[in-house]
């Protein structure tokens, strides 16, 4: 019996992925390490329950695999059911317990954007705010939306990161990044074209952190 591609995808992640890759998660506060990823496997990028890769016989697909004892699968996989098919979003293609396929999509992020001295038009932005309006039509509460999660390509932007859309606590992440975007990327960065430091981008990432769990404490 002939697979479907998505069936022969299924069969190498069991095959080749999940036995040999190795990956753990030290703080729920930074990104997981992957410490092997088997051959022809690539490794995309981290968050802070899981990774995501891909395979070159397989380009407009990614399989996302949360690390060893973090929560989310569940969760993440009721977001996708809700959002459905909207241009500026993944897709859930198949979920087994721990992994997930999902439609890749292709971009910057934010974060990488500043930190090439990439310009990032007001669409971008736009379209990640309109994005955000219909998850939370859909039942969903947007959350965590930093620039590590949201990208753009070809002038358009995209949410790439839904995991936490059931949390219902209130998260200003997404407005705090807005707020950054027109009162100092545009009137000076986007100009200068500057090159940001990751360490320097890493530095302002850790200080905001600590800022809202300061406010959060005092509310």
């Amino acid at each position: 019996m002939v697979q479907t591609p998505l069936q022969s995808l299924i069969s190498r992640i069991h095959q080749q992925l999940l036995p040999h890759v190795q990956l753990e998660s030290f703080d729920v506060h930074n990104p997981v390490v992957v410490s092997v990823v088997p051959a022809p496997w690539e490794l995309l990028g981290t968050g802070n329950y899981a990774a995501v890769f891909c395979h070159p016989d397989f380009p407009e697909e990614v399989v996302k695999i949360y690390a060893p004892g973090r929560p989310g699968w569940h969760e993440e996989v009721e977001v996708y059911r809700r959002l459905g098919e909207h241009p500026a979003f993944s897709s859930c293609l198949y979920a087994e317990p721990s992994f997930l396929v999902l439609k890749r999509l292709y971009g910057v992020t934010l974060y990488d954007c500043v930190q090439q001295g990439l310009y990032i038009p007001k669409h971008v932005i736009q379209d990640i705010d309109a994005a955000l309006a219909i998850a939370k039509q859909r039942g969903l509460h947007p959350h965590d939306v930093h620039g590590r999660n949201v990208m753009m390509w070809q002038g358009r932007g995209f949410v790439v990161d839904i995991s936490d859309f059931l949390n219902p606590e209130p998260c200003q992440a997404w407005d705090d990044l807005k707020r950054a975007y027109y009162w100092l990327y545009r009137p000076v960065f986007s100009w200068l074209r500057l090159r940001v430091p990751r360490q320097s981008l890493d530095a302002v990432r850790w200080i905001y952190r600590r800022y809202r769990n300061y406010i959060r404490r005092t509310r």
